[in-house]
């Protein structure tokens, strides 16, 4: 057996596009973590703000970047909050699997059809139909969880509108993710 000391040095390679995806999903772990902190009238309804940075990366670095910081902010934030493969976790796996098929998806079809707050308002959607499914199949296997969905239909609108708007107002504004903006 081998000391320590005597073992091969690994060296992995770090490209720039693996920096600018590190920094901007820890701008999307922070948001995170700060929504965990504001109090929810309703348990599971969150405002989504990390979506504001996932759906800016889309926008402006495509699909597989915001694929990416999408996976890294779910298994930091979960590792972060102390939830990594509880029950929430993997209700939010499922949300956020929902809407990431959902953009794979439109993606493929006309770019004019869907502006920021269309592609925010169907993520969401996508999100708490994913969650309420994984829900239903998993946790409470009764037509009983149908009672939630006006009040989570609503709050995937409202914030998905919201978020939307703001992305549009960020993009209006310029603010480019890129690779310029974000160091590691």
């Amino acid at each position: 057996m081998r000391h320590y000391s005597q073992m091969r040095e690994v060296i992995l390679p770090v490209t720039d596009e693996d920096r600018r995806i590190a920094g901007l999903a820890a701008i999307a772990i922070g948001l995170t973590l700060a929504e965990a902190a504001l109090p929810s009238p309703i348990p599971g309804i969150k405002p989504g703000l990390a979506n504001i940075v996932i759906l800016l990366v889309l926008l402006q670095n495509g699909f597989k970047t915001a694929a990416w910081v999408s996976v890294i902010r779910l298994l930091a934030g979960s590792l972060l909050l102390g939830g990594f493969l509880s029950p929430g976790f993997w209700l939010a796996a499922s949300g956020t699997a929902a809407s990431l098929l959902i953009l794979s998806i439109i993606q493929y079809l006309p770019e004019k059809l869907f502006g920021p707050v269309s592609l925010s308002i169907l993520a969401a959607f996508s999100h708490i139909g994913g969650q309420l499914l994984l829900a239903w199949v998993w946790l409470l296997p009764s037509a009983g969880i149908l009672a939630l969905l006006p009040f989570f239909a609503l709050a995937a609108l409202v914030f998905g509108a919201a978020n939307g708007f703001i992305v549009a107002r960020l993009i209006a504004a310029k603010p480019d993710l890129g690779a310029q903006s974000v160091h590691v």
